[in-house]
């Protein structure tokens, strides 16, 4: 979870974003208060830091530390040789496979996707 919520805020900061927790949250699909302990745990590893936002004194900025950023795209890079060795020269079959799947009418973002029961 750590890698996913760190990937999310390097990707919104390259966006020009400075999210705060309830944003990343929706961009990772992760539970609000999940985010709020995993952000707490990258900000003492000194990943990231939360400033009060400006706007609204209840919400956190996340701005990742100069090692968050070095980590995040080493992590990244890492997650995407292990894809590529996983799947191989099969990954646009797999990833066409898995679109057919979903079908023309399910959402393919998992922010929008409705809850699996």
């Amino acid at each position: 979870m750590q890698f996913v919520l760190l990937a999310c805020a390097w990707w919104m900061s390259g966006q020009g974003q400075v999210p705060n927790q309830l944003q990343l949250a929706r961009q990772a699909g992760t539970d609000v208060k999940m985010t709020s302990q995993v952000v707490r745990r990258l900000e003492a590893k000194g990943l990231l830091d939360r400033q009060v936002d400006p706007d609204d004194s209840r919400a956190r900025r996340l701005r990742l530390t100069a090692e968050g950023r070095r980590l995040a795209r080493r992590a990244i890079t890492a997650v995407e040789q292990a894809d590529a060795r996983f799947f191989g020269t099969e990954a646009a079959e797999a990833t066409a496979l898995l679109q057919r799947l979903l079908g023309p009418g399910l959402p393919r973002d998992p922010a929008t996707a409705p809850p699996v029961r």
